[in-house]
């Protein structure tokens, strides 16, 4: 293949491209665990999504997982996206020295065959330097990435500066040209720092989709002045589509909206009408959301809340379990918030979240455990159903999120017992107040849903009638969605 960068700017210009299509083949999403069914799964997503993309990115850690064998696979992937025309970024997160350094590239590049690798810069230049004798090859140092836990370290001040600045500092990429940088498109401030210490550098920006990204913000911080220079990954996004093909050209049309504005601002021109809060949501997103209304989830009248309050809309998520399918969208899109997390168990609220969390944990095969209402005064007494071992930390799992209160509830119920949280997913925040309280003791929440999107999707698309979507924001408070 020819030089990485030269062939993904072609690419980019000819496709009206950024999208980099991730194949990370998870072994849930397989139907079995051979080469095979590597490769097969692959072209599968090939097929569906790869003319919309200027490159594809593996994690090489999901085929080295299956051995042998999957190397083998990934061999065999990597020559299935040549034989299409796409190069292919290896996310292999390599870093050594010396000799061991010349192997790792010598596995990735001449006998993997890949045309791009991703580097961990942790013992210092000699970590990429074995890379740069490849001079066609990108190499992408990782500096600012997306997992919040990574500012222990990529934050931290070294000689003045934050460590992953001064990564930049040593890599120098105007000396290497075939130098890229690994920037997370949730850490937009260090898109712009890095953008702007290095202005004609790639940078791949992941996080955006299953991570939550913004990619308007992204690309604003992190795009060149021509349009290029940011590339945007998406793994599950797409590959766990019920319609990759469809998933795959929402998000290269969401970059390229996103592009767009980025680009009218800089030059002072009319920044086209702010999207609405919807416009990022892959398909199956929108689909779930009009599935509330047409399987009658919603309703619209005067509701007195558990919270007290008096509300003009009412969320029945309880009617789910009457329609399997649409259980289990809810399901997934839990699931697609989970897997961002880290915990042992998920712990759903009753009653509401029972079902829930139970179709949950069987979409992601995590252990489930709730705390009870009520303690029984009979058999073991138990303030927690299930099983758990005190000192692990479990995800709050409920349906909706109005005042928090049900959830600081349930905290104290699992902390009595040893269990640690620090996380609750719903499937609708309903933007009363239940984000600040839920962050006042130590909860961060996380939700499928902004009650506020949903009414601006539901009345653009004719689901419910202007006025009722009216009454609803106005009892909210009026104002902008907050993404």
């Amino acid at each position: 293949m020819a030089d990485f960068f030269a062939q993904v700017r072609t690419l980019a210009r000819e496709r009206d491209s950024l999208l980099v299509l991730g194949l990370d083949p998870h072994p849930e999403d397989l139907p079995g665990d051979d080469p095979q069914a590597v490769l097969d799964w692959a072209r599968r997503l090939l097929d569906a999504a790869g003319e919309m993309a200027v490159a594809v990115k593996p994690n090489s850690a999901f085929y080295e997982a299956r051995g042998p064998a999957g190397l083998q696979a990934l061999a065999a992937v990597i020559a299935e996206a040549h034989a299409r025309g796409l190069p292919v970024l290896l996310d292999a997160k390599r870093g050594d020295i010396a000799s061991t350094g010349r192997a790792y590239a010598r596995a990735a590049f001449q006998v993997l065959g890949a045309d791009a690798v991703t580097v961990s810069p942790y013992l210092g230049p000699d970590a990429w330097q074995p890379w740069l004798a490849y001079r066609t090859k990108g190499v992408f140092v990782l500096l600012r990435t997306s997992n919040p836990a990574a500012a222990a370290l990529q934050e931290a001040t070294v000689q003045g500066v934050p460590c992953y600045m001064r990564v930049l500092e040593l890599a120098r990429p105007a000396e290497h040209p075939n130098v890229g940088f690994v920037v997370g498109a949730t850490m937009p401030r260090a898109l712009a720092a890095v953008r702007a210490a290095a202005p004609q550098a790639w940078l791949l920006a992941p996080g955006v989709g299953a991570q939550g990204g913004d990619p308007a913000a992204a690309l604003r911080a992190g795009l060149r002045g021509d349009g290029l220079g940011l590339l945007v990954p998406i793994s599950r996004g797409i590959a766990r589509a019920s319609d990759p093909r469809a998933a795959a050209r929402h998000w290269r049309d969401v970059l390229r909206r996103a592009r767009d504005a980025a680009l009218a601002a800089r030059r002072g021109q009319t920044v086209p009408q702010a999207e609405a809060p919807y416009a990022s949501w892959e398909p199956d997103t929108r689909a779930l959301a009009a599935a509330l209304v047409q399987h009658g989830l919603v309703r619209f009248g005067r509701f007195r809340l558990k919270s007290g309050l008096e509300s003009p809309i009412y969320l029945d998520l309880r009617l789910a379990v009457g329609h399997p399918g649409l259980l289990r969208a809810m399901a997934r899109a839990y699931a697609r918030l989970l897997r961002g997390l880290t915990f042992d168990r998920i712990a759903a609220l009753p009653y509401a979240a029972l079902p829930l969390g139970a179709a949950v944990a069987l979409e992601g095969g995590w252990p489930l455990v709730y705390p009870r209402k009520e303690v029984k005064a009979y058999g073991t007494r138990a303030l927690v159903e299930g099983p758990y071992r005190p000192g692990e930390r479990v995800v709050l799992l409920d349906d909706l999120a109005t005042t928090g209160g049900s959830k600081i509830e349930a905290l104290g119920k699992l902390q009595a017992v040893g269990l640690q949280a620090e996380d609750v997913v719903v499937l609708v925040d309903r933007e009363s107040g239940a984000r600040q309280e839920l962050a006042a003791h130590g909860l961060r929440l996380h939700a499928v849903f902004r009650l506020r999107a949903l009414l601006d999707f539901w009345e653009d698309q004719g689901l419910v009638p202007a006025s009722q979507a009216q009454a609803v924001r106005a009892w909210l408070g009026g104002g902008p969605y907050a993404a």
